[in-house]
């Protein structure tokens, strides 16, 4: 009897789980990744800050190299609003209150960097030698030129070895301009924005901004920090990096000064613009980067950080762009204090690489903090000695002086009067002439959009704010994760993963039966991720079983924040931003790619699969709704040829209309370069449908002539639209 009743159990058990089987589901589209795996995505991490890890991978080859540093360079001068250089306005130099020590002048100096703004500082240069001499521009740093140590301060630097004298010590700043006068240099110190006689922008504004201003926010007035600053690359940081390329027009253009023989040294945050300034302007010939080339912490204030910059680099890697010509720092007991084993020798490596492994020093002086100090600077001028070709004894000695009065290094006065300091009134109408600036370089550029200047100015920007294109993906590992008969089709699950990025993008895609397939792939991206594309988690909607019956293979995805593509496990509606309580876009976006980015990035991982895969695609029909047709006008633009056709539903969205760099589209400089209608003109994609209740722009039309373009306004049936379109001849 025990046996007969468990046999029915047993029976009573197959049969339900029979039935169970035979009443499945197969598994939705939600959810195609298996309970038992995670994705292993590098984004899902928390954010690079300035404080993160930043090695410098010397490539293998010199040419490279060479790729690789022509790519940082744009990388520099876009994040810098810099790509292309402004107009060189005149400086309208002036040159007053002389006054002599023994062995050099001092003179004040302004100028204008841009129309109305002045650049204000110190000249020093050498008496009783026979020019022209040699220059040496020195970025001070935080502190200001006017930092001084102190009567108590600096007895207590020459007792621990920092200093050497009791007057000039006070001020090391001058001290070194003194005596690189001395050894027969023209030298300059140019003041940073809102230090010393520099205030038009305020300190605090420069180097304490902590807090996002409504007020200077607006459509058509707006000041740094904002979201429309941020959308356009202008940024102190910025301002400062031309500042330093107008003070080497200055000195260059000195009657005095060999124009041939220019070096550039500053420490800290002076430091952090000797990199950019010698990375990106050809001019100097020996640069003493002091303070900031380290694989650790990369600058902390607001004027040594922009977004874009240190993405996929640090200030290691971006100091190697002087290569081949020499340069020298030290390691101290701060964050450079590894340079000796992290940073340094992969310098020494590059240098190698190109020839001249002995152009490079990096002395370490641990016993030392943070500073500028005597021992520190009589490297400096040993170095400078070597290379412009002074032709001096070394060890050379820096010598005392008397110091100079604050009247005698207050560059205005009476006869020369400061300018009135009008705030934030001020502050918008310089940002608003940056923007007219820009904005004309632009409009010509537009004028003729298929010719090589225009695709290497915009279409180079483009490049580097979104930070990848097509060529650029090359090892994708698939994952099979479900192969589905659903009658008419077969649907398939798969995992792609970006070998080289560690990226990951999970996609279903659907494959006609019922119809000999065309050779066409339609890449549809919308809002909801690959769910978009179905009614039920099952059963695709009406417009894509439309493409299936007449031969279309469908392909949808989750981009990275979308459905199971997550970071942390949460989905994402915004931007995330780094932990810095200070809320500037640069902390983040000058170390990680944007929400937007990234997710451009993985429709570029799924073209490349398409174009790469086993099946022989004759084209690739990329379609953006539901909110994500700026993500992929932006793809196609950064494809090349990857895309055959492109159908976007816009519906009036462009991003000079974002509010907060916080929102999930916010795309930093994108605007400066002509927004929406400039990722379009940069397709390549043979027909371009666009569903927008904006009317095209001429440079659309342009781009795309006749019967290339379909240009109409949106409707509650977008994908109907699309797909008619799609299936036309």
């Amino acid at each position: 009897m025990k046996r007969c009743a468990a046999s029915v159990v047993l029976a009573l058990i197959l049969i339900e789980w029979f039935a169970g089987e035979l009443n499945a589901q197969p598994p939705t589209v939600q959810q195609i990744l298996p309970d038992n795996v995670t994705l292993e995505d590098h984004r899902s991490a928390p954010l690079k800050d300035l404080d993160g890890f930043f090695p410098f991978d010397v490539p293998a080859t010199r040419a490279e190299w060479e790729q690789r540093s022509s790519a940082l360079q744009r990388r520099i001068l876009v994040s810098n609003g810099l790509w292309p250089l402004p107009e060189k306005t005149p400086l309208n130099a002036v040159i007053h209150g002389r006054i002599e020590r023994d062995g050099f002048t001092v003179e004040k100096v302004y100028f204008e960097s841009l129309p109305g703004f002045f650049v204000t500082g110190l000249l020093f240069r050498p008496v009783g030698k026979a020019g022209p001499f040699p220059a040496v521009l020195c970025p001070h740093g935080h502190g200001g030129r006017l930092q001084d140590a102190g009567e108590q301060g600096i007895l207590q630097q020459i007792a621990k070895g920092e200093e050497r004298f009791a007057e000039s010590g006070r001020f090391p700043k001058l001290a070194r301009c003194a005596q690189l006068a001395r050894m027969g240099c023209v030298v300059m110190m140019h003041d940073m924005i809102g230090y010393a006689d520099n205030t038009q922008l305020s300190f605090e504004l420069a180097h304490r901004f902590a807090k996002q201003r409504p007020e200077m926010e607006g459509s058509d007035a707006w000041g740094f920090y904002s979201t429309p600053a941020e959308l356009r690359c202008q940024s102190i940081m910025g301002l400062q990096t031309w500042n330093c390329i107008r003070a080497l027009d200055f000195l260059c253009g000195l009657p005095d000064v060999d124009s041939a023989r220019i070096g550039v040294t500053g420490g800290s945050g002076g430091g952090t613009q000797t990199i950019l300034l010698c990375a990106i302007d050809a001019r100097p010939v020996v640069a003493f980067p002091q303070g900031m080339v380290s694989t650790s912490m990369q600058g902390g204030c607001t004027c040594e950080n922009c977004s874009l910059l240190r993405i996929g680099t640090g200030n290691v890697e971006l100091a190697a762009l002087f290569a081949p010509r020499p340069q020298a720092m030290t390691a101290a007991n701060d964050w450079t204090k590894d340079m000796m084993t992290s940073g340094f020798p992969e310098l020494r490596k590059l240098y190698a690489l190109v020839g001249r492994a002995d152009n490079v020093a990096c002395t370490p002086l641990l016993q030392f903090p943070h500073n500028y100090n005597y021992p520190t600077r009589a490297l400096m001028y040993d170095w400078f000695n070597q290379h412009l070709g002074l032709s001096l004894q070394e060890p050379i000695v820096e010598q005392d002086y008397p110091l100079l009065s604050l009247e005698e290094q207050t560059v205005w006065n009476a006869e020369h009067p400061q300018p009135p300091a009008r705030g934030d009134q001020f502050e918008r109408e310089l940002v608003a002439s940056l923007t007219q600036q820009s904005d004309q370089q632009l409009a010509k550029l537009q004028a003729a959009p298929a010719a090589a200047e225009y695709q290497t100015i915009v279409g180079g920007a483009v490049e580097t704010i979104l930070g990848r294109t097509l060529d650029d993906v090359r090892r994708i590992e698939r994952t099979k994760l479900d192969k589905i008969d659903r009658g008419d089709h077969w649907r398939f699950h798969d995992l792609l993963t970006l070998t080289d990025q560690d990226e990951q993008v999970l996609a279903v895609s659907l494959y006609p039966k019922t119809a000999d397939w065309n050779g066409s792939v339609v890449l549809w991206i919308t809002g909801d991720g690959k769910s978009g594309l179905f009614r039920d988690g099952q059963t695709p909607h009406a417009v894509v079983q439309g493409l299936l019956a007449k031969g279309y293979s469908v392909l949808a995805a989750d981009l990275f924040g979308q459905g199971e593509s997550t970071a942390g496990g949460v989905e994402l509606t915004d931007n995330r931003v780094v932990a810095n309580p200070r809320e500037f876009a640069g902390y983040t976006f000058g170390y990680n790619h944007s929400l937007f980015a990234q997710r451009v990035h993985d429709v570029l991982t799924l073209i490349a699969w398409v174009r790469g895969g086993e099946h022989n695609v004759k084209s690739v029909h990329l379609v953006g709704t539901n909110g994500m047709g700026p993500i992929a006008a932006a793809a196609s633009a950064v494809s090349h040829d990857g895309v055959t056709g492109l159908a976007v539903d816009l519906n009036g969205f462009r991003f000079r209309h974002l509010k907060s760099y916080r929102d999930e589209n916010f795309l930093p400089g994108i605007v400066k370069y002509g927004d929406l209608p400039a990722l379009l003109s940069l397709s390549e994609a043979q027909r371009l449908l666009v569903l927008d209740s904006e009317s095209p722009s001429e440079l659309v039309t342009r781009t795309f002539p006749g019967e290339r373009l379909l240009w109409t306004a949106p409707s509650a049936d977008a994908p109907s639209t699309i797909a008619e379109w799609l299936t036309r001849n």
